[in-house]
């Protein structure tokens, strides 16, 4: 696969010393018309699942390989045709797809909740700037991070889809499982939340113990999502969520006295519990990142050396570089980052020039500081909420202490947090994508040109799905609570507005900091506290199958086939319960329905075997993914990794 030998047209390197799969000297399809506009097409799709996802559960799962999966089985089953670096180009644009979504599902509903107007043309603008921004600063960094420091930095998810995009190369590996996933979780929703043949929540309250509650989401989504993110993860979140069912929750409605009077599980969660969870998720983001400090401080340092080279490298002295090395001229990436930073001047963004200079700074650090951070452990597990926390909390102390109060200070400072997260985002997600391109030897302008298209096209109709999922939802409700956002607009209020709640906001940071002693992420906590009952305590239930398959592996290993097929099928849950999720949102909406069930063929009661219904077509897709993971039927398909 990846031989020994130097890359043809520069020089031999111990760092470099290694033969891209698709040479030099060959030049396959690669940015052709039906890979640019099936990689707008998966970019659509995983934009907007994730998009969904993102203002559900406050979590995004990672595009790469199921699109890689997917663009693969599309070019040659259905066009019949397609190569590597197609398919490549292809993935690259729905990868980006999903990074924007995150983006801009985890900020711009904060804007929405604080009255904003949000507009198509607005998001477009934002990742325009933000988006666009964080690709182009990227570029200088690409060869000396993905090529001179091949064996340093292994960028794991870029190095693992190349994997996979070779594979699939070779005749080894079929989108079947993504697709049968999107079918068991498309018709899932459909049944459930469609036809309301069934609540999509299981949940016991005892009243006689102050509300102590239990509670669980059992749809698609969850389940496929506590698989990819893991047992470890999942278990703590798990504790986060019942710490606030059967602690928090009852432990405030006990001692409130008149203030908690008349108050159910759900009133003290939103009143009290959730700013308990907002303390500790800031400071869990937080403390991720200083602890990153060294990686911090090397990636920075290393990052203005290969920004400084990629700028002053012309060609290497006049001689032409080969195909595998060719960035988008530096003159125009330079060309670009100034007329985007002039940008942020415009009234349009509303941010002046001191937002501006904020933004462009906060941009331009953490995104060198990412490019090697990712590259060392990965986008999965890169502190971008912290990163994201800081610039935010920093740009309202500075807009306050200039004088920039009120709401339109608040605007001001979340729109500087939403451009620097669209910076961040994009650049971690370019990086890895950069080194699945060097890797199968793809040509790195045209992979840069598909990370725009990826950003931009996603970015046309992102402003009006936000729209119809607030109209008919509602942001910061159950089914939509925008954890993130709601979490940057209290705080971002708080700090400008002086009116906080800092004891419950003081006594989540006190709860981080005892369980981030105890050695758990404080991070993950803190969001099981935060994020609604039924939704952390779900995730465990697909965290546990994916112990179990890493468990029984051949080897023990928590990677491989097994956990292939897996990643592929909840990649297939997720995505079809998201997306089913959205057709039913516009039905409801043309039906003129407030209910989740615009098509209901039954009355649902509050009877105890409701949730035995509800659990029943859960367990099917339980099944589903058990069959995927351990049926003799799907070794036969087991490509070694």
């Amino acid at each position: 696969m990846l031989a020994s030998g130097a890359v043809a047209g520069q020089e031999a390197r111990p760092d470099a010393a290694f033969t891209p799969y698709i040479t030099a000297e060959k030049s396959p399809g690669e940015m052709t018309p039906r890979a640019v506009v099936l990689g707008i097409c998966l970019a659509l799709l995983f934009g907007a699942a994730n998009v969904y996802l993102g203002l559900h559960i406050g979590l995004t799962v990672s595009a790469s390989i199921p699109s890689a999966v997917m663009s693969m089985a599309i070019l040659r089953k259905v066009l019949r045709g397609g190569t590597i670096l197609e398919n490549n180009f292809a993935h690259t644009s729905a990868s980006a797809g999903e990074s924007l979504a995150a983006a801009i599902a985890f900020t711009v509903p904060a804007l929405m909740m604080l009255g904003a107007q949000v507009s198509n043309l607005r998001i477009f603008m934002l990742a325009l700037v933000g988006g666009v921004l964080g690709i182009l600063i990227m570029i200088p960094l690409r060869r000396q991070f993905m090529v001179e420091e091949h064996r340093e930095l292994p960028f794991p998810e870029g190095t693992a889809c190349a994997k996979v995009l070779i594979a699939g190369d070779a005749g080894g590996v079929t989108a079947t499982h993504v697709f049968i996933g999107i079918l068991f979780g498309g018709v899932h929703r459909i049944l459930g939340r469609g036809l309301g043949l069934w609540r999509p929540v299981a949940s016991w309250s005892a009243t006689r113990l102050h509300y102590a509650t239990v509670s669980f989401e059992l749809t698609p989504i969850l389940l496929g999502v506590g698989f990819l993110i893991g047992p470890r993860i999942a278990a703590v979140m798990l504790a986060g969520g019942l710490a606030k069912g059967l602690v928090f929750a009852p432990l405030i409605h006990w001692t409130g006295g008149a203030r908690t009077e008349g108050m159910d599980f759900d009133a003290i969660s939103q009143n009290y519990v959730k700013y308990i969870g907002a303390g500790g998720v800031a400071f869990g983001g937080i403390v991720s990142l200083f602890k990153a400090i060294p990686t911090l401080i090397a990636g920075f340092r290393e990052g203005i050396l290969g920004l400084w080279a990629g700028f002053g490298k012309r060609g290497d002295a006049g001689r032409a570089r080969a195909r595998i090395d060719r960035d988008i001229p530096l003159g125009i990436v330079a060309a670009g980052i100034l007329a985007l930073a002039l940008a942020l001047l415009l009234p349009f963004f509303g941010i002046g020039l001191l937002g501006a200079g904020v933004t462009v700074f906060f941009s331009v650090f953490f995104i060198v500081v990412s490019a090697r951070m990712v590259g060392l452990i990965g986008s999965s597990s890169q502190p971008i909420s912290g990163m994201i926390l800081v610039a935010l909390l920093a740009t309202a102390v500075v807009f306050r202490q200039t004088g920039h109060g009120g709401r339109e200070g608040v605007v001001a400072a979340i729109t500087v947090a939403v451009l620097v997260a669209l910076a961040i985002s994009l650049s971690g997600d370019i990086s890895q994508d950069l080194k699945t391109t060097v890797l199968v030897g793809g040509t790195p302008w045209k992979v840069q040109v598909a990370e725009m298209i990826g950003t931009l096209a996603p970015a046309l109709v992102t402003g009006t799905i936000l729209v119809v999922l607030d109209r008919q939802y509602h942001f910061g409700s159950k089914e939509l609570s925008a954890p993130q956002a709601t979490l940057m607009k209290d705080l971002a209020q708080g700090v400008m507005e002086g009116n906080a709640p800092w004891g419950l906001l003081g006594l989540g940071c006190a709860l981080g900091l005892c369980v981030e002693v105890m050695g758990i992420s404080a991070l993950a906590f803190a969001i099981g506290l935060y994020l609604p009952l039924e939704t952390s305590s779900s995730l465990i239930l697909g965290g546990l199958l994916a112990g179990a398959a890493a468990r029984f592996s051949p080897g023990g290993e928590a990677a491989g086939p097994r956990i292939e097929r897996g990643t592929l099928f909840a990649s297939g849950l997720v995505a079809g319960d998201a997306l089913t999720g959205l057709l039913v949102t516009a039905a409801a909406l043309w039906r003129h329905s407030g209910e989740n069930a615009p098509f209901a063929c039954r009355v649902l009661t509050d009877a105890s075997w409701e949730s035995v219904l509800t659990i029943a077509p859960f367990l099917i897709l339980v099944a589903g993914l058990a069959w995927t993971l351990f049926a003799r039927a799907n070794r036969s398909r087991e490509v070694a990794s």
